[in-house]
């Protein structure tokens, strides 16, 4: 983990992330947490690993890595993410998901 940068001490930070997965198999699932944390003021991505609501008798879960900051005009920046779930429930399968974080926290 990165602890300083050019000599300056370095802060973490998070972001939250929500939104609800595609729709398959008759169903979607919705989801919200936040990410891994990341250093703060350096390039840098941030891991995530959410599971979602309990829909249709099982829950799936969100695990991946974010795209580059993207910065904010107010001050501050999101990400943006993407993937499949994992498989699961009475008829196996996964969900996709997308979307960008909320800014840094």
């Amino acid at each position: 983990m990165i602890t300083s940068w050019d000599g300056r001490p370095v802060n973490m930070h998070v972001h939250p992330m929500a939104g609800k997965t595609s729709f398959d198999v008759g169903h979607y699932h919705q989801y919200a947490g936040t990410t891994e944390p990341a250093p703060t003021g350096i390039p840098h991505v941030h891991h995530y690993n959410i599971e979602t609501t309990f829909n249709d008798q099982h829950v799936h879960l969100l695990k991946g890595t974010t795209g580059p900051a993207v910065p904010l005009p107010s001050g501050g920046h999101y990400h943006y993410f993407e993937g499949y779930t994992t498989v699961n429930g009475r008829i196996p399968h996964t969900h996709s998901y997308q979307g960008r974080t909320g800014n840094e926290v």
